[in-house]
């Protein structure tokens, strides 16, 4: 069987990325079973009530979804069972440290297939007030506004 390339994407949290400011990215490695890692490659997951937590010098994720294999037997994995995240002593640390401070978390933003190993993109991140959140929408509008005004200029021009 050949080995696979590239990046093949499983799950994305969009709504992190909205409810949080996202200060640091990591990539970290999962310990999975069998069966989840058949299911993955099904493309189901969810990352939507995800976040990492610190235990004994070791991360855990904690309520990442992910479906049990329906073609499984006796041997399968419960939906939301905590798993461990490969990363480095140095990372590990610095996210231990960086967490302990108030208003930071880790939560998880994607989860996919690199080179054929799944992996997480974990970030480090401050909560948004709810006034950020609206001036971040604000924002994303205005940009898309000026995006259309330029394409309908530029559409013009060369007719």
């Amino acid at each position: 069987m050949a080995k696979e390339k590239g990046r093949k994407l499983i799950a994305q949290n969009k709504k992190a990325r909205h409810d949080y400011l996202i200060l640091d990215t990591y990539e970290a490695g999962l310990v999975l079973t069998g069966t989840e890692v058949k299911s993955l490659r099904q493309g189901r997951a969810s990352l939507v009530d995800g976040f990492v937590q610190m235990d004994g010098h070791e991360a855990w994720l904690y309520n990442v979804h992910v479906p049990e294999y329906s073609q499984g037997t006796w041997t399968n994995h419960s939906a939301r069972r905590k798993r461990k995240l490969l990363l480095h002593r140095t990372e590990i640390d610095k996210l231990e440290s960086k967490a302990q401070e108030t208003g930071h978390t880790i939560v998880p933003l994607s989860l996919y297939f690199k080179d054929g190993r799944a992996k997480v993109e974990i970030a480090l991140a401050k909560g948004k007030k709810e006034y950020d959140k609206r001036q971040a929408l604000r924002e994303k509008q205005d940009r898309r506004e000026a995006e259309r005004a330029i394409s309908a200029v530029r559409r013009r021009q060369r007719a």
